[in-house]
């Protein structure tokens, strides 16, 4: 049978996949943590206050990193080199998704527009990570290797999530509410895109080093194209919506008073 759970289990229990697995996880997280280290240097004095927030999840995204090349190192094996078509980060930076690396490498203060940016391109991006590991918690949790690995990862990635609902909640309520919907927008239709391609491009290298026969792999790419026509045809706009998380203050560092109703955007 065909499932998620068999497929993730063939990917761990081959060396040379699950290499490939965990190389393309880590240096995902790696590329995180530098990037919200950058951002939290280059804050803009009127959002000094998320700083601290952003340091935090930065160190988050490092620990994740560290997290999955300790699970490879713990079976005597190396990280080793990702392919650019399965560099999601990059490839989403390719077409001006989020902040430029050329931007963050410079020593200029961001801009207000540029932290909107941040969180637009991080609350999409965190949905999907969310999801994603709610998914290998679910596979994995029992795991005496993987399990408490997983579970840390995903109480990160939904408090990383729930930060980024709060953060643009408070930016609407100042007067951005517009200019956040059209850059949620564009970043999720990018996202849904670039996800599908990855996708493809990391189950076509699995299937390669785990022999699958043709018809495998042509059910695996069936179903990741299914994916992306679902999510093109209306699943992207849950990537969109801002609600107020349950989880307040999720990175701390609370600046303010206790924030009155805020708008949800649906």
């Amino acid at each position: 049978m065909l499932s998620a759970k068999s497929l993730f289990q063939e990917i761990h229990d081959n060396d040379e996949s699950f290499r490939l697995f965990c190389s393309i996880a880590a240096s995902g997280e790696a590329q995180g943590g530098w990037e919200n280290g950058r951002i939290a240097a280059l804050v803009p004095e009127s959002q000094r206050g998320l700083a601290p927030k952003i340091v935090r999840h930065g160190a988050d995204e490092d620990k994740h990193g560290r997290i999955f090349t300790a699970l490879l190192r713990k079976r005597g094996l190396e990280p080793g080199e990702v392919p650019e078509d399965t560099d999601y980060t990059m490839l989403l930076e390719g077409l001006g998704i989020g902040l430029a690396h050329e931007k963050l490498r410079a020593d200029e203060s961001l801009s207000e527009r540029d932290i909107l940016t941040y969180l637009a391109h991080s609350r999409v991006t965190e949905q999907r990570a969310a999801e994603e590991m709610i998914m290998l918690r679910k596979i994995f949790g029992d795991h005496p290797d993987l399990g408490r690995a997983v579970k840390m990862i995903s109480n990160d990635e939904d408090n990383h999530l729930a930060y980024c609902h709060e953060e643009l909640l408070r930016l609407a309520r100042e007067g951005h509410g517009r200019a956040i919907q059209a850059v949620l927008r564009e970043c999720a239709l990018a996202e849904i895109r670039v996800y599908r391609d990855v996708s493809l491009a990391v189950m076509g290298r699995m299937g390669t080093i785990l022999g699958w026969s043709r018809l495998k792999a042509g059910l695996l790419a069936l179903g990741i194209h299914g994916r992306y026509v679902y999510e093109r045809l209306g699943g992207w706009r849950r990537m969109v919506s801002l609600r107020m998380p349950e989880r307040r203050d999720a990175l701390g560092g609370r600046t303010g008073p206790e924030p009155g109703p805020a708008p949800e955007f649906a």
